[in-house]
């Protein structure tokens, strides 16, 4: 083996298939292994620690379902490989951003070097859930627009999105349209006249749901990071509630906290 990996403890009462799942995740953790490498074959995991094959895909399975390694039929088993966005809150709404045609997303994925897109985007006009309509003072009658999309980082995606507008700001705009133009719905807000004064964020940790998985293509057991967030104008204006999915180990969620 290329790979350079330590013999089984035979004292330990450790089970044989996690004590070899424990060196792969070393080797993965001190890039021994970078991301997109090959996880030596069953085969050559087999002869090297003189196990049966059963133990060998116990242990690849450990990092499996760890987010650690993803499998390719017919190709092997590979360290998984995604750029990991720094999320600064403080920073990725900034004025600056929009002024030079760019959301927070393109912002942030070009600031690490990936290459940001977007697809499965989704436009209508409904009632809004509950909690939506009290975040953005609704009425019983007030309708929304809606805007989903999903996120993508060199072809992968990372995060799933929906905003809700109040219908009486967005609908009939470019909002309401595929493509919101350079610098996103915020900057298309501040040109209609809602200059954006704070944010509000809720962040919470979570298994996905099936169909959040299916999106956003997560090996088993990655969690993803929830978040709502609520934008508010210059007046105090709630003018849009963005519900998000983010893939865990695509983001470092980064905040700067005043000591006083």
């Amino acid at each position: 083996m290329t790979l350079a990996l330590p013999g089984l403890d035979p004292v330990t009462d450790r089970p044989v298939f996690k004590q070899i799942a424990d060196h792969l995740r070393d080797a993965i953790e001190q890039r021994k292994l970078e991301p997109g490498a090959k996880v030596p074959s069953e085969a050559k995991l087999m002869a090297h620690y003189g196990v049966a094959r059963m133990t060998i895909r116990n242990a690849l399975q450990v990092l499996q379902a760890e987010g650690l390694t993803v499998a390719e039929h017919g190709r092997g088993v590979f360290v998984r490989s995604r750029p990991q966005v720094r999320r600064l809150a403080s920073d990725r709404f900034a004025r600056r951003h929009r002024e030079q045609g760019k959301a927070a997303f393109i912002a942030e994925t070009e600031g690490v070097g990936g290459r940001p897109s977007v697809d499965s985007i989704q436009i209508s006009e409904t009632e809004p859930p509950a909690d939506v309509a009290q975040r953005l003072g609704l009425g019983e009658r007030d309708k929304v627009l809606v805007r989903s999309r999903r996120y993508l980082i060199n072809g992968h995606p990372v995060e799933t999105a929906t905003s809700y507008l109040p219908a009486s700001i967005a609908s009939g705009t470019r909002i309401a349209e595929p493509d919101t133009g350079p610098g996103g719905i915020y900057e298309r807000l501040e040109e209609m006249g809602y200059p954006l004064d704070h944010f509000d964020e809720e962040v919470r940790s979570r298994m996905p749901m099936r169909d959040e998985a299916k999106a956003l293509k997560l090996a088993p057991g990655t969690p993803v990071f929830h978040l709502v967030r609520t934008a508010y104008a210059e007046d105090g204006t709630a003018v849009e509630v963005c519900d998000t999915v983010m893939s865990s180990d695509a983001y470092v969620l980064s905040y700067q906290l005043p000591a006083r």
